[in-house]
């Protein structure tokens, strides 16, 4: 019989992590006088009671968490949490309805950056730091997931980065904690740098600080409507570029480097396809201005360079509005946008790894074809690869764009147009936030979109998040069997 016990320890004490996360906007708007803050304070009391509630009756009670439990764990984890984090949003005095609440924190909790809110320039402190709390907490659940736990689940090829001595399933959640403890203190440098550089390039303390956190989570939230475009600053810019891309690389490898290894950073093939492919999309970007577009001014390859690393990084923020640019920039960014960052990062996407994957595994395939007697075998940074891995991210793939299709379509049935269905269910399965088009676009929300259409996404965003099969896994009767 299926234990519950570890699942609801876990899930407490993520609750009542949340739960005094959600003072911080509290304390917030009490200082500036929003009415709000009581609301933050009542759902944080709710939260508390909830979340140490189920600790209490669990704690000390439970075993070691095996696969089984870590899958049922992963996903409802991740629903308990936007739960309970959209009910500050359905509270306050914007007044929105518990669907678009829940999508918001979804958005939030996932790093999709995603929004339904249409006024941010008059939305009170607290409400847009809850938004940049969220994003920054499951930026941190993210990595800690990526690290400890899809490795030993073999998702999507994530076996790849077993780490040392976490071979054994059962050791799931101990070692969880430890990587937890390295990366929340790494997180949190990282997070005080980019708020320090953001203050320098001229923000105020309060947004440097919001947009500190959604951007090291490369999650895209912002406090203001034209989003990174508000401040019109190339020092702005700039250091949102650089701290975007320090979110996309794999943090055990910073981990690495702050041991004095700093090798493992640079010699990984990852890290070093990430940067080519940023590299050669900015130039690309650039280039199409300066020829179709004739903007050859020094702002052309600005533009180019942030929106490029913002879409491809799954961040989401926005400096223009890239569908205006002609039909090439919309397919452009439209396919940049599935490819994410690299594996063990706050980023999104497909992730790089899978791509070098099969990238190794078609070039294999064409030398058996010139070469059929010859020995040819697929490697990943001077490894070969062994089949379970390459069959996994085959597996995954396909899943992907057959979820990502019937998303679509779905989009499509709820009475969107096809560019508006296709580039919201690409940017929910991938987690970048804004798609394309009028509606749902870089400079539109999806407050638009029907209660159904929302709901639809909501699940897209958590699908993506999680990998696919750790959600989808658990609609199947054999796993409920096994």
């Amino acid at each position: 019989m299926l234990d519950i016990r570890p699942i609801l320890l876990v899930i407490g004490i993520l609750l009542t992590t949340l739960g005094v996360a959600m003072l911080l906007p509290a304390v917030v708007d009490l200082k500036n006088d929003q009415p709000d803050w009581a609301i933050f304070a009542v759902s944080s009391g709710l939260t508390l009671f909830v979340g140490s509630t189920l600790t209490m009756l669990t704690w000390g009670r439970t075993g070691n968490l095996n696969i089984k439990q870590a899958f049922i764990l992963t996903s409802f984890s991740w629903i308990a949490l936007t739960a309970f984090a959209a009910i500050p949003l359905t509270w306050s005095e914007l007044n929105l309805s518990y669907t678009d609440a829940f999508f918001e924190a979804m958005s939030g909790l996932t790093t999709t950056g995603a929004t339904i809110m249409t006024d941010l320039d008059r939305t009170p402190p607290g409400i847009l730091l809850w938004r940049a709390l969220l994003q920054w907490l499951g930026g941190i659940g993210i990595i800690v997931m990526a690290v400890a736990v899809l490795p030993m689940l073999q998702i999507g090829g994530m076996q790849l980065f077993r780490m040392e001595s976490s071979d054994n399933s059962e050791k799931i959640l101990p070692r969880a904690t430890q990587i937890a403890g390295s990366i929340t203190l790494l997180y949190l440098a990282i997070s005080v740098l980019c708020t320090i550089g953001y203050v320098i390039a001229g923000m105020s303390f309060f947004d440097a600080v919001a947009h500190a956190m959604t951007t090291i989570a490369t999650g895209g939230f912002s406090t203001y409507n034209a989003s990174i475009g508000f401040f019109n600053s190339a020092a702005v810019d700039s250091v949102s570029i650089l701290f975007m891309i320090i979110g996309s690389l794999p943090f055990v490898l910073y981990l690495h480097t702050l041991r004095g290894n700093p090798l493992p950073l640079w010699q990984d093939s990852q890290v070093r396809w990430f940067f080519t492919l940023v590299i050669s999309f900015v130039i690309i970007a650039w280039v199409y201005q300066v020829v179709v577009n004739a903007n050859i001014s020094s702002r052309a390859f600005q533009l180019a360079a942030f929106n490029v690393v913002s879409v491809m990084t799954g961040t989401g923020y926005a400096t223009a509005d890239y569908g205006t640019w002609g039909p090439f920039a919309v397919v452009f960014f439209f396919c940049i946008m599935f490819i994410g960052g690299c594996a063990g990062s706050t980023s999104c996407g497909l992730k790089i790894f899978r791509l070098q994957v099969i990238f190794e595994n078609v070039k294999v395939h064409v030398n058996r074809i010139i070469y059929p007697n010859g020995v040819f075998a697929a490697r990943y940074n001077k490894r070969t690869l062994p089949d379970n891995v390459s069959a996994s991210v085959l597996s995954f793939l396909f899943l992907f764009f057959l979820c990502f299709g019937l998303l679509s379509i779905a989009l499509n049935l709820t009475g969107l147009d096809n560019l508006t269905a296709i580039s919201a269910a690409a940017s929910a399965m991938a987690n970048v936030g804004p798609g394309l088009g009028q509606i749902v676009g870089p400079t539109g929300t999806y407050d638009q979109l029907s209660d159904v259409a929302k709901w639809l996404l909501s699940f897209g965003m958590l699908l993506g998040r999680l990998e696919l099969f750790t959600v989808l896994v658990l609609f199947t009767p054999a796993f409920w069997r096994a």
